[in-house]
């Protein structure tokens, strides 16, 4: 898969988790988060142009601290706004 896919695949997998934590509904986010973190290790092994390259490292720093926490509903709205941001760049990449 090309960056671009990968932020898109990315981005989808935010938004499930991110509706599943809003509405009380937990039990596949732990799946997605790792199918997740697949998508960032071959993220950053991918291709990418350097205009994405920061819009990456900020996530990937956020992606870890969101690991650590709990997942409320100002979990999912970090989530969701993610979600937003990378659909966004992923034309960047």
């Amino acid at each position: 898969m090309n960056a671009h896919d990968l932020i898109l695949n990315i981005a989808v997998n935010l938004g499930r988790m991110g509706r599943w934590v809003a509405d009380g509904k937990t039990g596949r986010v732990k799946q997605f988060m790792t199918e997740t973190e697949g998508f960032l290790d071959q993220l950053s092994k991918a291709e990418k142009s350097t205009r994405f390259e920061k819009t990456f490292r900020l996530f990937e720093k956020s992606f870890e601290n969101l690991k650590k926490r709990k997942m409320d509903d100002n979990w999912a709205e970090e989530i969701f706004t993610w979600a937003n941001i990378l659909v966004h760049r992923a034309k960047l990449a």
